[in-house]
This record gives C-alpha cells, structure tokens and sequence, in this order.
C-alpha cells in the first residue's frame, strides 16, 4: 500500500464516493483486514489536509490510524474520558429515582439500560469499521446523505448543549452556598461573589473555556481522572453518611440566633413533604426499604435512568484518539467504562436512599443540608460535585464544536481561530441559558426526551441497517432485526417521554388555572 493511501471516507464538497462512478480522481481500492479481522475499503487521497478527513497513514506502512493524528491516548486515560462523558449531573437524582421505583425495579431497571448502551455503541463501533468513519454526524451522512447528518448533527448540538446547561445550573446554585458556607457569610447580602451569575461567568471564562481550548481531547483525560475521583470522593461521604445519620432524622436546629432558621426550615420541609407522608403513612415504618414501588412519579424516574448513560456522541471521537485504536479494543473501553459508572450509579442510589427512605429529595445534596447545613464533609462533598461538572463541560464542548465543523465547515481544514471562537460562542450562549432562563427546565425536558433517544437508541440501529453491506448481513439476518428492535425500542422511549412530558404541563397548567 503507498504512503498516501487514506481510508474511505466523506468527499469535502459533501457527497460520499461513488466507486463505480468517480473517474475524475485517480483512486485504488484495496480491502485490507485490521486487528479485528473486519475488512476497510481504502483509496488514494490526492487532497490530503482537510480536517473533514477521518485518517492519515502512519509511518513504516503501518495501518493508517483511525484518526487525523496519531492516536497517543492510553487504554486508561480513555476509560476516563468516556466515563467522565457518561457520569453527569443525574447521580444526584438516583436516591429519588430508587425511592420512586424500589430498590430490585431500580437495579433491573439501571441493569437494561446499561446492557442497552453497550450494545448500542457495539453498533456505532462496526458501522465506523466498514466505512472509516470517526464522526457520529459523518455516519448519519454515509446512512442518509445530508438529512442524515444533520439531524445527528443538531441532536448531538442539542443534547450537549443541555447537558452543559445543567452542569452550569449545578455551579450557579451550589457554588454561592458552599461560600457562604465557609465564609458564614449572611445569606441575604448583595456580595458580588455570593452571585451565582458572576460565579458561573467567571468559572466559565477561567476554568472551562482554557480546557475546552485544548485540540486533543485525550489531554483532558488528567482532568477526567480527578473529575471521576471527585464523585468518587462523593459516593463515599454518601456511604459513610449512611452510618452516621440515624432515621427518622432530625431537622437542623440551633440555640439562640438559629431558632427562627428551624421555623423556616420546617415550614419549607412541611410543604415539600407534605405528599410524602402521606405515602409513608401507609407503610409499616418511615425506615423501611422498598424493593418495588409503584406511584405517580416512577414514570418520571424511567426516562432520568434510560439517559443515564448518554455518551454516544464522544464514542467515536474517544475511538480515533486512542492508541492502536481496534473496535474490540475500543468496546473494552466502553464496557469498563460504563461497568465503573453502573456500579457507581447504584451505590450512590442505594446509599442515599436507605440514608433518608421516603424523605430523600430530588437532589441529595439538599436533604443533607436539611440536617446540617454547615457540615464540614458535606461541604467538601458539594466542592468536589462542583469540581467534577465543571471539570465534565470540556469534554461534552468537543462533540459539539466537532459537529457544528462538519455541518458549517466540512471543506475547511483546522484553523485556530474558527476553533476558539467556536467554543466562545457556544459558552456564551450556554451561560446566557443559565443566566436568562431561570425555567428552561421545560425546554431541557423536550431536549431530553427527542436528542437523546435518538442518539443512544434510533441512529445507531438505523445506521448500521442502512451501512452494514446486504451481502454481508440480509436484512432478515438476526444482527439487523435485533438493531430493527432496537430502533423501535428508542422511538417508544421518545413517544413515552414526550407522553409524561405533555401531561405534566397540561396538569400543571390545570393546577395553575384551578388556582386562579
């Protein structure tokens, strides 16, 4: 094979080769079997340069690289990356999702999903293998042509840009407390730096933004690791916390000056638990754990656990950074990674439910503070959940800068400028979001319920129906009814979320109207 052999891939004006067709390119195929055994259609690259090129030769007539530079990240700093990709905002949210379902519902219920995503990216990683693709959005277009790479285009753009959002609120909302905390400082002064709008601009411009400048994405696997020790740091606080507060708990109190903050306390708690207990009424005891439970918010929780898994969009850009990239080497990546996340995810549900049972709230942090306000290990836990999100932006920044590119500028090739002022502009508008649209949980609801299927479940299957050659594997094949399967289990994932979505607000809105 001659050095300037690339492997097959999307033509810069937009349009895939047409082997039989393309005359005016002198081109060579060749098929040439990788460590896996599956075989790659290569060509001749006259252009080579172009940043919409999925590969580049390596020396000594190795395999060309499943990149556009060599790949130099480690087996380990990928399993960090991904992980970090997968862990998210949500670990909070499992204790509520645990108390709302029961505990073995909740266990099958992480256990499918975690399966599911697998089998998903095992998809993604053998259409890639066929036509040497490293990009999701590049896959929708070898699928669908153009409307196929956009909607995984938009998707990706979408869900990460949802995802960032939240991570942002985390800071913008935790941040000012865990000052306030160790500065005990009034909670009702006007200081600049106990406004959580300045902290998240500030946070945005000197820590996210350098990271997110960086043009390898494995160099952030440092900051992964210690952004997957932090919630590490997190899960254990919330196992030892198990031991140490007694149930039912007590609510803060103080002498003295704390006296009224009690009052408030328990007013805000009375109304907020108020349908609880009426739910724990009906129990044997308020501390006694529920292996399956059925009411009006288990529904909600099945969407919180299907997205719980979301990282499909930095699959393949981890896949071609990765050093002597193979898809089952890459599928270990994968397995390990979300192995790590699953076991991590029930841990920090279980614990925190069997800590506050019936009484845990949609964010965990909070029912702590409910106990304590000023603890030091809870403090130190809330640092390190900020630590973790903030350090998590980075890396859901790349898929979407990385798809903008391909949708805005697939001939161009990289430029410093287009890419720093790209990621100045999504953050611009990311803290904006934070900023402006104190209610936008709406609108990440829809975000969830459309992107996010689409990306774990419909457009893998659909891909690699449309990619995987009939000759290899008939559509009556079982690979490709399994994948068939698989596309209709996302769209009833998509209709069922869009379904709660809709009642919530019409029931919302009906409780607003009754209250007028």
């Amino acid at each position: 094979m001659e050095p300037a052999q690339s492997e097959v891939n999307i033509l810069s004006n937009g349009k895939s080769h047409d082997f039989g067709d393309d005359m005016g390119v002198a081109m060579k195929t060749l098929l040439d079997d990788d460590q896996n055994g599956t075989q790659t259609v290569r060509f001749d690259d006259p252009d080579g340069g172009m940043e919409s090129e999925e590969f580049l030769p390596s020396a000594e007539g190795k395999n060309p690289r499943f990149t556009d530079f060599e790949g130099k990240t480690s087996f380990g700093m990928s399993v960090f990356n991904l992980g970090n990709a997968i862990m998210g905002s949500g670990i909070l949210g499992l204790a509520y999702a645990m108390a709302n379902t029961g505990i073995l519902l909740f266990l099958f219920l992480l256990t499918a999903v975690a399966a599911l995503s697998s089998y998903s990216i095992h998809l993604l990683l053998k259409s890639s293998g066929i036509v040497g693709i490293r990009a999701y959005e590049q896959l929708g277009y070898r699928a669908f042509g153009t409307p196929g790479k956009m909607a995984a285009g938009i998707a990706i753009t979408l869900q990460n840009i949802g995802a960032m959002s939240s991570y942002l609120y985390i800071v913008k909302s935790e941040l000012p407390l865990v000052i306030q905390a160790f500065l005990k400082a009034d909670p009702t002064s006007d200081l600049w730096y106990m406004n959580g709008n300045y902290l998240v601009i500030m946070v945005s411009a000197s820590i996210i933004l350098p990271l997110a400048l960086m043009k390898q994405l494995g160099y952030l696997g440092y900051t992964s690791g210690f952004s997957l020790s932090c919630m590490v740091f997190f899960l254990t606080a919330v196992i030892y916390k198990k031991f140490q507060i007694p149930c039912p708990f007590e609510e803060f109190s103080a002498n003295g000056t704390a006296a009224h903050h009690a009052v408030n306390v328990s007013s805000h708690v009375h109304e907020y638990t108020n349908g609880l207990v009426h739910a724990a009424e009906d129990a044997d005891s308020h501390c006694s754990p529920r292996l399956f439970n059925m009411n009006s918010q288990t529904a909600y929780t099945i969407p919180i656990l299907a997205f719980a898994f979301v990282c499909h969009p930095e699959v393949l850009p981890i896949y071609t950074e990765l050093r002597d990239p193979t898809k089952k080497k890459m599928q270990k990546v994968s397995n390990l990674s979300i192995l790590v996340m699953y076991t991590m995810y029930f841990l920090a549900a279980l614990f925190g439910y069997l800590t506050f049972y019936d009484k845990v709230e949609p964010e965990l942090l909070h029912t702590y503070s409910r106990i304590d306000p000023y603890d030091t290990l809870i403090l130190c836990v809330r640092v390190a959940v900020l630590t973790a999100v903030t350090l998590t932006v980075p890396i859901v920044l790349f898929p979407v800068r990385r798809a903008i590119q391909h949708m805005l500028f697939p001939t161009k090739s990289f430029n410093w400028l287009r890419h720093t002022a790209i990621a100045i502009v999504l953050l611009t508008l990311i803290n904006m979001l934070v900023i402006f649209a104190p209610n936008i949980l709406g609108i990440f609801g829809i975000i969830g319920a459309t992107s996010a299927p689409c990306l774990i479940f419909i457009f893998p299957a659909v891909f690699y129906i449309r990619i995987v050659p009939k000759e290899e594997e008939p559509m009556n094949s079982v690979p490709k009814i399994l994948a068939a399967c698989f596309a209709a289990l996302g769209i009833s994932f998509m209709v069922m979320s869009l379904s709660f979505i809709i009642i919530d607000w019409t029931s919302g809105s009906s409780h607003a109207a009754g209250g007028h």
